[in-house]
């Protein structure tokens, strides 16, 4: 039988382990979040502001943008077009990038419950038979016959570090927060993904309608040189007339060319996201059938950097490299180790369970370093290095936020002015060439001013599409920089993925 009193030491040195464990305070600084300088000189991103509108003109309907509207969650759903709801699902469907980011944080987790399982005591079962065979003078003899017999034994053994130093929590600590990082670096890669497949949708309808107009004006060009032909050939033009127009079309054929180039470039990109090659079929939106979200979000400087998942993730990694300094420490401190083990041996196995074939042992271990050559200091300084680097990155990861924010609203005030200036433009010249050719006609105008009006009229066109365009893409800008609205989502990030390792992290679930 196994004697009583050996229970009952090693549940009382159990116990009292855990009891100092719970009691021990960590080795090295608690967690504080980073001390950021004033942002008084950031008030303005929050102030209500009514935009410049532009009447009957795609892109330039009335917008306002207010710091007390709600952050939506599918913001891109508030331009009002199905065909990049459908790209943006499909994109969330298949789409790698999002999806090895979501394994990545199941990785983590599980890193974390790995980190976890060292607050534990280790047990281990073992078994084992072995044949010996000892010689006559292993026993002080000088003949005879080797001593040959079989040994069985079985046991149970039990090891258990103490965490007195707070090494082992600082660790864990540390892998909740690398947990955390890889948490909001996938909020950030569904952020990235979304507002990506919404301005390159943007730009490749952009692109597509440039190229459709220039398509048009090329077409009248052509035509226009014909009419300078016929005049040349009964002479009331010059060659030089003629050549001119010719250079024109010429120009406008290879420029036709890049828009073509750069639109199959968009596209290929655009089925990328969709977890597609160069080719796959997609949805198609046009500006026109795109509606300017009437009221943008803002945001005030703290709720930015509670919400921006980059701010979040690089917050994290100061954490973590904060709690590797407290790892650091801790192995410079004791270590203490508790063992025990618990079994049997026996000549025969037939006699491996009985009362006289028990053993066992208790032991307890102290380990202080001495001299390891320096590199438990250096590697502490290391650490401290480490954590001061990502509090300073940290910083400049806030720096960058405020200043893509601030870009993007400058950029979302100037575009819908630029759109009125367009918008102008595009209307007058447009006026100025019918008038143009048809005094030219009519012999009362020369073919330089023709050649200007159409030169003319075929920039401002481009350009009212580009400032068409960049009032709904910096309207997406700006959803994206204020950080997309992922907190009030419900849904996993990644529909590829497995959705049962987005739910958030804690310490709860870590032990279940």
């Amino acid at each position: 039988m196994i004697n009583k009193t050996v229970i009952s030491v090693r549940s009382t040195a159990i116990l009292g382990s855990v009891t100092v464990l719970l009691s021990a305070c960590a080795a090295g600084p608690d967690y504080q979040s980073p001390t950021l300088p004033s942002f008084s000189s950031l008030q303005t991103v929050v102030s209500a502001k009514e935009l410049t509108s532009v009447p009957n003109t795609i892109g330039g309907s009335k917008q306002r943008i207010d710091a007390a509207l709600a952050f939506p969650t599918q913001w891109w759903s508030e331009f009002h077009s199905d065909a990049l709801n459908q790209l943006v699902q499909v994109a969330l469907e298949k789409n790698p990038t999002l999806a090895a980011a979501d394994k990545s944080l199941l990785a983590a987790k599980e890193n974390a419950n790995a980190q976890y399982g060292a607050l534990f005591p280790t047990i281990a079962a073992t078994g084992n038979v072995a044949r010996n065979s000892y010689p006559p003078a292993t026993y002080g003899q000088t003949s005879g016959n080797n001593n040959t017999y079989n040994l069985y034994g079985a046991g149970v053994n039990v090891s258990y570090r103490l965490d007195l130093t707070g090494g082992v929590r600082r660790q864990i600590e540390s892998a909740l927060a690398q947990a955390d990082f890889q948490k909001y670096q996938l909020e950030g890669a569904y952020l990235s993904l979304t507002s990506n497949v919404v301005a390159t949708a943007i730009r490749e309808a952009s692109q597509r309608e440039q190229y459709e107009a220039l398509a048009k004006i090329l077409e009248s060009q052509q035509d226009f040189a014909k009419l300078v032909g016929k005049q040349f050939e009964i002479g009331t033009v010059s060659q030089i007339d003629v050549s001119s127009q010719n250079t024109l079309v010429a120009n406008s054929q290879s420029q036709l060319l890049n828009f073509e180039k750069n639109l199959t470039i968009t596209q290929n990109q655009l089925a990328a996201l969709m977890g597609g090659y160069p080719g796959t079929s997609s949805p198609k939106i046009d500006l026109k059938t795109l509606h300017l979200p009437e009221q943008l979000p803002a945001m005030v400087p703290s709720a930015l950097i509670a919400q921006r998942p980059d701010i979040l993730a690089a917050e994290a990694l100061v954490k973590s490299t904060n709690a590797q300094v407290g790892v650091a420490t801790a192995n410079l401190l004791p270590q203490i180790n508790l063992t025990a083990s618990l079994g049997t041996s026996a000549l025969l196995s037939d006699m491996l369970f009985g009362p006289q074939a028990t053993l066992w042992t208790l032991g307890a271990g102290l380990t202080q370093p001495l001299f390891q050559g320096g590199s438990l200091t250096a590697t502490r300084r290391a650490a401290k290095a480490n954590y001061e680097q990502a509090a300073l990155n940290y910083e400049a990861v806030v720096i960058n936020a405020f200043v893509e924010v601030s870009n993007a609203l400058k950029a979302l005030e100037v575009s819908a002015k630029n759109l009125e200036a367009a918008a102008t433009a595009e209307k007058n010249a447009g006026i100025n060439l019918n008038l143009v050719e048809q005094q030219y006609r009519f012999g009362t105008a020369n073919y330089l001013a023709v050649l200007n009006s159409q030169t003319q009229y075929q920039q401002a066109k481009i350009n009212l599409i580009n400032a068409q365009a960049d009032r709904f893409a910096y309207s997406a800008a700006l959803y994206a920089t204020l950080g997309g609205g992922w907190w009030h989502r419900s849904g996993p990030v990644s529909l590829r993925a497995n959705a049962n390792s987005n739910a958030p992290i804690s310490q709860t679930q870590l032990t279940k």
